[in-house]
């Protein structure tokens, strides 16, 4: 694992880690969901793991299995929330789906699910992408967890799929400020407890270098809405993070560099106790990357 702060420190309330897990396909070729479980355990006993590139009926990069339910059986206990930006008809008359997939120990409140853009470009090919936005109870209150997975082949598609998420961002703090509703919560109108308290995470396809990071910390007009703060770099000002991807395999990368991140609300800052990016595991062609809220 690598961090700057060496051993891994007691368990806290929340542990969370995001992983694109390339179909459950590791740099040996193999397709293995049980082993990407067993790595996100020795990482971390996490209460919530985010996951990009999981896929179903799209053989033979998943082996034609639905991975979304093969994740979720391995996690019993946990609740499970599937956003597929990809929802094909397949050749066998069934759905081919390919996005990102949550799963929480911690109960969920609310899921949306959000299709980003896709403004046409000259890009040689690009897919739909989404976020999920789902709000967590946690022993510290409500919490939002979005996850994400932008565009790698369309600069013009990634910046229009920040703008989209800092839009969603905003009007998740805008019903922050309602007050909550009496209707029950077994009618479509209940309520459902909202914060502005957030942590965004998932694979970007950008550099820390890259204005579009800079892009999605920037402050909003509203004094509602929080900014987000890239979490490594003010936990461990003027340490690199490590890179997430290209490490080991060079086939599909030419070089490593790190497009993973942990972005939260300013308000979380004091609570961000530590970040580490495991940087051994080969069960992906990226490395998964723990946030421990305390």
């Amino acid at each position: 694992m690598t961090s700057p702060e060496g051993a891994r420190s007691p368990a806290s309330p929340m542990k969370l880690i995001t992983w694109n897990i390339q179909t459950c396909r590791g740099c040996d070729g193999r397709i293995d969901p049980k082993r990407i479980v067993e790595h996100a355990r020795a990482l971390a006993d996490f209460d919530v793991l985010c996951l990009q590139e999981v896929s179903d009926g799209f053989a033979p990069l998943d082996a034609g299995e639905n991975q979304f339910a093969q994740l979720a059986a391995l996690l019993p206990g946990f609740t499970a929330i599937a956003a597929p930006a990809v929802d094909l008809l397949a050749p066998n008359g069934g759905r081919a789906r390919f996005g990102n997939l949550l799963l929480s120990r911690l109960p969920v409140a609310h899921a949306l699910r959000h299709a980003l853009p896709q403004p046409f470009d000259d890009a040689p090919r690009s897919m739909p992408r989404s976020m999920l936005e789902t709000t967590l109870l946690t022993g510290a209150g409500p919490l939002r967890v979005m996850t994400t997975h932008l565009e790698y082949f369309s600069t013009t598609q990634r910046a229009a799929q920040i703008d989209a998420i800092r839009r969603a961002h905003a009007n998740a703090c805008d019903q922050a400020r309602r007050p909550i509703t009496t209707i029950p919560p077994t009618n479509p109108y209940g309520g459902t407890p909202h914060t502005a308290s957030a942590i965004l995470t998932g694979d970007f396809n950008f550099a820390p270098a890259d204005p579009l990071h800079a892009a999605v910390q920037a402050r909003d007009d509203a004094p509602c809405v929080p900014a987000f703060v890239d979490a490594w770099q003010h936990r461990y000002p003027g340490v690199v993070q490590p890179d997430t991807v290209g490490i080991y395999d060079r086939e599909q990368w030419p070089y490593a560099f790190a497009c993973d991140f942990m972005f939260v609300t300013k308000d979380l800052l004091p609570r961000v106790e530590r970040l580490e990016v495991d940087t051994a595991t080969q069960a992906s062609d990226h490395q998964p990357m723990l946030l421990v809220l305390s």
